[in-house]
């Protein structure tokens, strides 16, 4: 008996490209730009699109060698962390002839967004055109979008104004808010007023004239994270310290770094690293609740590795990116990472490794302006400390005389749910003595 062997022509492997989690609690971005456009050749690794978190900007790598086949988004648009790119993947030389036929075989999109462009041009070519399509190996830029924040592009839609007609001035020719209002204002007609349309004061107050502008995916984040916070209540603690010592120390350690052209140290670093050195007698304040493991008996989780966060203003909004480990670093080591940090953060560039893990925050608003701060918990953390501004105050030596003091005001938030109020007034008192005597902190460096 003779048997027939039935053969199936090779078919395109069509892979969605599926957006994985880049971070902690992320649940949309916002595509600020494509690098690759429909029909063009990619390989692992290259750049696909650039993305806006709620914490970050993030580049996007590809995970396949192929081809791009749609893009479900346009530049600007939201898009849920499942952000579909059909990438052709592991093209065997047999399969480049269905290339022509690979719309087909994966089906129409479901999704109103998806450009359609590739597959119309692809439909309409002649029947006898069965040979694969041109591919380009570089990525073209065609319909890129240009570099902007959420808030300003937000801008840009309130004013009807498209992107591409306006001249960056920032970094990489990023759009900034200042270019949008400049070209507005280049743009606005420039007639004199008429009397008649001027409107009465009367009619000028019964109205208010109010416009709708979208939260961005940070503000957004930080909408859903301060509200989680209102159901935790807070015990506030604050005292005023003495950083004369301090100030003498870091000036003097600054002089040494000055003349091997490193950085110099702000206070930031030697509070942090006080923190730290506090948190190995208080550990609790290190800890995080629990209450999703078992909603009837709520937790504590120890921690022992100090993740502290810095919380950091940027154009984008407040972000709170940690410095791993701190409890193994010296202070040169932490003020080394905090500028890392700082200069990342301002690119838009940091790593979800950099805003995710902290255990406990430092806020300096300080460095703004402020002598008191009542700082606000996050859900993770159990502890927050704000520092204010430095001032020089008149005070008394331990013999009656009149001296020149420099202070600082610390202020302490922590969930009371779990950390009761001696414990925050003893920790204070340990970073006290570490910050007033700088010598007891520089002996126990690690």
């Amino acid at each position: 008996m003779v048997r027939a062997f039935h053969t199936s022509s090779p078919l395109a492997v069509i892979k969605p490209f599926l957006l994985s989690d880049i971070g902690e609690g992320i649940k949309e971005v916002q595509i600020i730009q494509w690098f690759v456009e429909p029909e063009a050749r990619v390989e692992q690794f290259d750049k696909l699109c650039e993305v806006q978190s709620d914490k970050a900007a993030v580049d996007i790598t590809s995970r396949f060698d192929g081809v791009i086949k749609k893009l479900h988004y346009e530049p600007e648009d939201m898009a849920q962390p499942l952000c579909d790119i059909d990438v052709l993947s592991e093209i065997e030389p047999e399969n480049e002839t269905a290339l022509g036929s690979t719309n087909e075989q994966a089906g129409s999109p479901s999704t109103p967004q998806q450009p359609q462009k590739a597959a119309e041009r692809h439909d309409s070519q002649p029947e006898e055109a069965h040979q694969p399509p041109e591919v380009s190996k570089a990525p073209s830029t065609k319909g890129q979008s240009s570099l902007a924040t959420p808030a300003v592009r937000g801008l840009l839609k309130d004013l009807k104004i498209d992107i591409s007609n306006v001249t960056g001035t920032g970094k990489d020719g990023r759009v900034l808010k200042e270019d949008v209002q400049k070209h507005a204002n280049a743009d606005a007609p420039m007639s004199a007023p008429s009397p008649t349309s001027t409107p009465s004061p009367s009619s000028s107050k019964s109205t208010q004239p109010e416009s709708i502008i979208p939260l961005t995916p940070i503000q957004s984040q930080m909408f859903k994270t301060m509200t989680r916070s209102l159901s935790i209540p807070h015990f506030l603690y604050t005292d005023e310290l003495n950083i004369t010592a301090l100030s003498s120390l870091r000036h003097h350690v600054n002089t040494k770094l000055s003349s091997a052209n490193q950085p110099k140290l702000s206070y930031l670093p030697f509070i942090i690293k006080a923190l730290s050195l506090a948190l190995d007698s208080y550990p609790i304040l290190n800890a995080r609740v629990d209450t999703e493991t078992d909603t009837s008996r709520p937790q504590l989780v120890m921690r022992s590795a100090h993740n502290i966060g810095i919380a950091m203003d940027t154009p984008q909004g407040l972000i709170v990116p940690n410095i791993k480990n701190v409890n193994t670093l010296s202070i040169v080591a932490i003020a080394s990472e905090i500028q890392r940090l700082q200069s990342f953060a301002l690119a838009s560039k940091l790593t979800p490794a950099d805003l995710t893990g902290g255990t406990i925050t430092v806020s300096n608003i300080g460095s703004i302006g402020g002598t008191y701060v009542a700082p606000i918990l996050v859900s993770s953390e159990v502890a927050i400390l704000g520092m204010g501004k430095k001032r020089i105050v008149p005070a008394f030596d331990e013999e009656g005389e009149v001296v020149k003091r420099e202070v600082m005001n610390l202020s302490w938030s922590a969930d009371h749910r779990v950390v009761d109020g001696a414990t925050v007034a003893r920790c204070a008192e340990v970073v006290r003595g570490y910050v007033e005597t700088p010598g007891g902190m520089v002996v126990r460096l690690r």
